[in-house]
């Protein structure tokens, strides 16, 4: 297994440069370790089984050895800081774009996941440090079952496609994209966030969500300029940097 995915990060574009465990507790944890020890921009350190993969929130990320990709990338971007947070929805478009390369239409749920219709394909994790950020990501490729609790809201692309597909291919592509799409946080962003919208699976929807302020509901209109979600209320129209538990109602 270490060969096919060392053979496809041959392929990679420049910077990026792969770094395989066999098993991580958080690929985010271990890359951030590596990054302050002077790891260079373009590290994707992937784990064949993570044992302590999370989400936002801290929520645990199922991942199967065998069946699921986890990995985290190493980013020292040229943009502000300020644009970084935008990282996490150039992430969910390179995720989605590599996706659809293997069959199914994905959209984007702000700020963070990947759906193939209502259920869940991928989540991501964007996290910065003093002069680098860490974009980790974990996509179900080759599940067929998932626990009860989440069984419900979670897909695969075998479960989408009938078919295995090679992780080591998925990972490429997901590079490819993303290569071209964490460039575009700063002055190509608007053509970015086109995209973005395209597959946004909130906007028309009735949610409720949680934020800084506490709990919210209305319905998205869509997203701003700047990336922020705009929810519409009864007191007029917010626009949302940050959201936990983003749940449609209608």
């Amino acid at each position: 297994m270490h060969k096919e995915f060392q053979d496809a990060a041959a392929g990679f574009p420049d910077p990026f440069r792969l770094l395989v465990r066999e098993t991580a507790a958080s690929t985010n944890d271990e890359l951030r370790t590596l990054a302050e020890g002077g790891a260079p921009d373009g590290l994707v350190l992937l784990a064949l089984q993570q044992t302590a993969g999370r989400g936002r929130r801290g929520a645990t990320w199922f991942s199967p050895p065998g069946e699921s990709l986890a990995f985290s990338i190493l980013l020292k971007p040229s943009e502000p800081k300020a644009l970084w947070p935008r990282l996490a929805l150039a992430t969910g478009l390179a995720v989605a774009e590599a996706a659809e390369s293997f069959g199914p239409a994905a959209g984007i749920k702000w700020p963070n996941d990947v759906w193939i219709g209502r259920r869940k394909l991928a989540g991501i994790l964007v996290e910065a440090g003093k002069d680098y950020a860490i974009v980790g990501i974990g996509m179900n490729v080759n599940s067929s079952a998932f626990p009860p609790e989440v069984a419900e809201i979670a897909t695969s692309l075998r479960i989408e496609t009938a078919l295995d597909h090679p992780r080591h291919e998925v990972l490429a592509a997901i590079i490819h994209s993303f290569a071209r799409r964490c460039r575009e946080i700063g002055a190509d962003f608007d053509h970015m966030l086109d995209c973005v919208r395209q597959r946004c699976v909130l906007t028309g929807h009735r949610v409720s969500l949680s934020t800084s302020s506490g709990p919210r509901q209305g319905v998205i209109e869509g997203i701003a300029p700047g990336g922020e979600l705009l929810l519409r209320t009864e007191s007029g129209l917010d626009r949302l940097i940050q959201a936990d538990e983003v749940r449609i109602l209608e």
